[in-house]
Formats: structure tokens, C-alpha cells, sequence
């Protein structure tokens, strides 16, 4: 399996592509105003509390108060309080924790006004970026993430990935690491840690330290509200969160970033450090790698797979509703029954990609093609399961129920990534139309779907626009020609001035339409 991280620089942003096998899984983009990234960490003051919502709403300097439940401030609240308070007046120079006396954790069950009052000044993370109406989702229980390990703050516990399966290495991983973890510090220790040695857990750990340093210093002369302590920049997280043996290339046309991404990886992987290249070709970096066209035909209403099949996604406030469609798909099945288990197969493969894709977060309805036996909906429900296991979103997914729904729950912590492939109608009728770029792709669906159907033997007339007629016929190998090599069937294009740029239709050679 090969893995490519593909990094696109403009003046306002930075856009990566994660492929798998030239597929592409993930995109993100990082833009220059994005001042409330998961992550970050804030001086902010508490607005009010809310006896109500058992909850305060906290400035951090967004255009909306951040939202702070009562159980999102950490057991070690008091002590963290006491902190910030000495930290802030300077009567605390050693930001160790070594030496600090902890205060009395706070009740799980107690209450707000309890705990803290209007106008105090308080550590928070973001958990959830800004998302519609509302302003971002905060916690005051700190966590710094590093490559291996993720260290907490005010806490002493240690605690192992459950994606870690070995009973063993899970002992092991939690000795190690409780034999070097500072005094005053939790930790968790990170699934890429498997198989690691005490002194890369332990770099990786004084790192941290040097991070919590450094933003403990500045406490002191921050203003309410400021950013102390900022997450990696999105190339720098990406490479952390997803980074493995398995990549092989990465690619970025910026040299600047290109610098700063070589540096990082000979940091965390020095033996990796010759697959970042520098990307400088006369040709965008997404077109060279095939970006764009994914982007087109994955993003929008729906979703095309194989042989006909697709999904229609449509999204609402409340959750997203994905409907799975076999279209014109035809294969050797025997019954309707193995039909619908291959579509739904294919689907929940292309459905895993698209949460993924699209950072879809929240509840997911899936409406699967019905299956009458158990064991086929067990079969898909696993299936669906394995393609999510390389989601680093927390999800849950619970089986099929009669009606053929599966019910999705991924964890949203930032706005969906949501681009928009309709374009203007060429024509110029002022209406938006699907993009052009897959128009071949349409073509292609067609063609196999006739060469599959009743009509295969007779000859194929394609009538199209001359613009069209000359892209698919110039050039060596043409589509025209990879046609002929991969069906044995030779298709006659006949350019017609009357159609439209989009327009197209399957004849026969005596002129009729072929369905």
C-alpha cells in the first residue's frame, strides 16, 4: 500500500491531499485566518457562568463566546486555578510541577458557580473549531500532543491506546514510560508508540516539556484573550497523526515549506527524510497527481462508483443522510440478493472514503440496499467497520437494522470540507451545471453499460460536440483508441455542430438512440 501526502502552497492557504494507492482519503486546508485551530490553547477570562447549563461561556476572542461544561474543566481545575494565579503575579519561576502543591480535585458531580466566577482568568484548549452558529468548544483540561505520546498537565495517569492489541506491549510501553514521566504530569501514550525504544519515548517527552515551558513564561505578560501556545502548524499534524513505513512520497511545490516539512521529518523519521521532494514542474501539483478530477467527482450531491453504482448525500443542520443507488450496474449475480451485497460492499468502501474525504461529522444515516439474510448484513457491517479503522476521527457504527439503515456517530471537531463542483453552464443559459471535467468520465459509464446491454454487437455512433469529438480522438493513445483496447469495439465520434458542449448521445449506424 503506498500512502503520498501531496502539499499545494498559494498566497492564502495551504492545501493537502492524502492519497492511498493514488486515491484520494483526506483533504484539509490550511488557511492564513484560521485563528482557533483544535489544539491551540488560550489565556482566556470567564464571561459568566450558568448555573442552568451547569456551564460558563468563556471569551477567547471570537466573534461568539466559547461554550465550557462543567465536565470539560478537568478534575485538577483548583490546582490549574492556583497555577495561572502565581504564574501570572511572577511568584512562580519553576513551571516544573515537581514542587507545586496540588490542590483537592473537584467534585465530578458538583456545580459551575462552585468552582469559578465571571472574570476569572482560565487555560483552555480548543476541542471544537467555531461550526455554524456556534463559537468553538472548549476544554481547561490540557493535553499536548507529540509524536508518541500526548502529556497532560496536573495529572499523574498513565494510559495505553487501545488500539494497541498486544497485552504485552502495553505493559511494557506503560513501564517505560512511567519510569521517565516528570512528577505532576500525566500521560497517553499514542498507537504509533507500539514497538518504540525508551529513548525515542523519552525525546519525544522532554519535547513536550520544552513546549509547556515555553508557554508558561509568557503567562505572566499575555493579555486577555491570547493565544499561549500554538498547535503544529496543519503539515506539521498531518505528518505526526498519520505518518508511518508505509509513505512514500511527499510532494510540495513550495520550497520554503518543502524545508520546513524535510526538516520535520528527519526530526521524527530520519530514515524517511529522501521521499519529501520538491515539486517544480511547469504543471499544478494537483493536476500532476490527479487531484483535481477527484476533487470534482467526489464532492457535491453525489458520488459515483463502479459500474454504474452511486451515492446521494444530502446534508442537514441536524445530521447527514446518504442513500446507496445501483444505477445501471449490471454483473454475473444470480439473484437480486448478491447484486445488493455487492453494491453495498462497494459502497460502504466508498462511504468510509467520503466521511474521511469530506471531515463529515456528527450522525450519519446510511440507507443501504435492502438485504433479506443476516449473515449478508453481518458480512457488511464488518466490512464497514475495517474500512473505518484508518479513520483517526472517533466514530461509532451500529449494525444494520431491518430497514437496511446504519447509523453512523464521528466525532466533528472543525466545519465539514464542503467545495463546490457545479460550474456555470458553458452554454451561457445562466444555470449551473455538473463540472465538465467529468464529462468523460459520464461517457465511459455509458459506453460500458451498451457494450454490457442487449445492443453490444451493433455498431456505436457517438454524436457529440466538435469541441469534444476532438479531445477524444487527437492524440496517441486517444480515449477513442484506449477504448478499442480495452472492449475490442471501435467507436465512430461524429462531431455535430448543433449539440451543446455537454450534450452527447449512443447511436446506432441507421441513427437510432441506443439505451
Amino acid at each position: 500500500m503506498n500512502r503520498e501526502l501531496i502539499v499545494r502552497s498559494s498566497s492564502d492557504a495551504v492545501d493537502f491531499a492524502l492519497l492511498k494507492d493514488g486515491k484520494l482519503v483526506e483533504l484539509h486546508k490550511e488557511e492564513d485566518n484560521n485563528s482557533f485551530s483544535v489544539g491551540d490553547v488560550f489565556l482566556a477570562k470567564i464571561r459568566k457562568p450558568v448555573t442552568g447549563l451547569n456551564a460558563a461561556f468563556v471569551n477567547v476572542g471570537y466573534e461568539k463566546d466559547a461554550f465550557l461544561h462543567y465536565h470539560d474543566l478537568g478534575p485538577q481545575l483548583s490546582s490549574m486555578l492556583k497555577f495561572i494565579k502565581q504564574a501570572r503575579t511572577g511568584k512562580l519561576r519553576d513551571f516544573s510541577l515537581k514542587d507545586f502543591p496540588f490542590e483537592k480535585d473537584i467534585d465530578k458531580n458538583g456545580s459551575i458557580n462552585e468552582v469559578i466566577k465571571a472574570n476569572q482568568s482560565l487555560l483552555v484548549q480548543i476541542v471544537k473549531e467555531p461550526i455554524s452558529t456556534k463559537g468553538p468548544r472548549i476544554s481547561s483540561e490540557l493535553s499536548i500532543a507529540g509524536r508518541y505520546l500526548v502529556m497532560v498537565p496536573f495529572s499523574d495517569r498513565v494510559s495505553v491506546s487501545q488500539k494497541i492489541e498486544s497485552n504485552e506491549e502495553k505493559s511494557r510501553l506503560k513501564r517505560l514510560v512511567t519510569s521517565i514521566k516528570p512528577k505532576g504530569f500525566g500521560v497517553i501514550i499514542r498507537t504509533v508508540a507500539e514497538g518504540k525504544k525508551v529513548a525515542e519515548l523519552d525525546k519525544d517527552l522532554q519535547n513536550l516539556l520544552d513546549k509547556w515551558t515555553a508557554m508558561c513564561k509568557t503567562l505572566h505578560r499575555a493579555e486577555h484573550p491570547s493565544k499561549v501556545l500554538v498547535e503544529l502548524n496543519r503539515a506539521s499534524s498531518i505528518l505526526r497523526d498519520v505518518f508511518n513505513d508505509s509513505f512514500t512520497g511527499i510532494h510540495v511545490d513550495d520550497e520554503a515549506l518543502y524545508e520546513n516539512i524535510k526538516d520535520y521529518v528527519h526530526e521524527i523519521a530520519p530514515q524517511k527524510e529522501s521521499i519529501v521532494k520538491h515539486y517544480n514542474a511547469p504543471a499544478p501539483i494537483f493536476e500532476k497527481y490527479g487531484i483535481e478530477r477527484q476533487i470534482k467527482t467526489s464532492f457535491g450531491r453525489t458520488a459515483t462508483m463502479s459500474k454504474g453504482a452511486y451515492l446521494v448525500i444530502e446534508h442537514t443542520e441536524a445530521l447527514h443522510v446518504i442513500d446507496v443507488n445501483s444505477g445501471n450496474r449490471s454483473n454475473k449475480a444470480k439473484n437480486q440478493e448478491d447484486t445488493a451485497l455487492e453494491v453495498n460492499m462497494l459502497a460502504a468502501s466508498e462511504i468510509a472514503r467520503q466521511l474521511r474525504l469530506r471531515d463529515m461529522g456528527g450522525i450519519i444515516v446510511v440507507d443501504f440496499i435492502d438485504m433479506v439474510r443476516g449473515d449478508h448484513r453481518k458480512k457488511l457491517f464488518d466490512h464497514l467497520r475495517d474500512e473505518m479503522k484508518d479513520d483517526r476521527a472517533k466514530h461509532k457504527i451500529l449494525p444494520p437494522s431491518k430497514f437496511g439503515l446504519v447509523q453512523i456517530t464521528r466525532q466533528r471537531v472543525r466545519p465539514e470540507m464542503n467545495i463546490k463542483t457545479s460550474e456555470e453552464n458553458p452554454n451561457g443559459s445562466g444555470q449551473e451545471v455538473e463540472a465538465p471535467i467529468v464529462l468523460i468520465d459520464k461517457i465511459n459509464f455509458d459506453l460500458e453499460r451498451i457494450l454490457k446491454g442487449p445492443n453490444k454487437k451493433k455498431s456505436i455512433v457517438l454524436n457529440i460536440h466538435p469541441f469534444i469529438a476532438a479531445y477524444l480522438t487527437k492524440g496517441t493513445p486517444s480515449i477513442r483508441q484506449k477504448w478499442f483496447l480495452e472492449h475490442k469495439k471501435w467507436v465512430k465520434v461524429q462531431p455535430r455542430d448543433a449539440y451543446t458542449y455537454l450534450e452527447y448521445r449512443f447511436k446506432d449506424k441507421d441513427g437510432k438512440t441506443l439505451k
